[in-house]
């Protein structure tokens, strides 16, 4: 799905944000066409076009009506959460279940010492390195045309 969209929007909140920000620039150093939602200059979503989302706890308001709009234009979505059976994860094309804890269950008394999300955004780390492992193989790419795309800007 990730390897035929046309192109590919994301989003995060808070610190899976800044985790699904990486995933958007090793999808870019693919050759894939990504923006972030939020970007003065993110294109509308369309047919064809995909929109990927995380949102660990389940369900978030942002989170949702995002959702709504990128499926109004004729998107597909790809939700990842820990929350699976959440009411967002009901509303989308495509969950991908994260077992890791996030502020939704962070208070049993078996919680990590690791704070909130932390355990959650962590795995979502080791999930995109993996997808991109992957992806890199189905769509044909090299460590020089990967590089080739790297920002010359640093």
């Amino acid at each position: 799905m990730i390897a035929d969209a046309g192109r590919i929007m994301l989003y995060g909140c808070g610190r899976e944000g800044l985790q699904i920000q990486g995933f958007a620039m090793r999808l870019h150093h693919l050759g894939k066409l990504v923006s972030m939602q939020g970007d003065m200059a993110a294109p509308p979503m369309m047919q064809g076009d995909l929109f990927i989302v995380s949102a660990g706890p389940g369900a978030l308001a942002t989170v949702s009506a995002l959702i709504g709009q990128a499926k109004a234009g004729g998107a597909s979505v790809l939700f990842l959460t820990a929350q699976a059976q959440s009411q967002t994860a009901k509303i989308v094309d495509h969950t991908i279940l994260v077992t890791a804890q996030t502020m939704a269950n962070d208070k049993k008394k078996d919680a990590s010492t690791l704070p909130m999300g932390s355990l959650y955004e962590g795995a979502l780390f080791v999930l995109f390195e993996a997808m991109i492992l992957k992806l890199i193989v189905d769509l044909d790419q090299t460590p020089g045309s990967i590089r080739a795309r790297h920002t010359n800007m640093e």
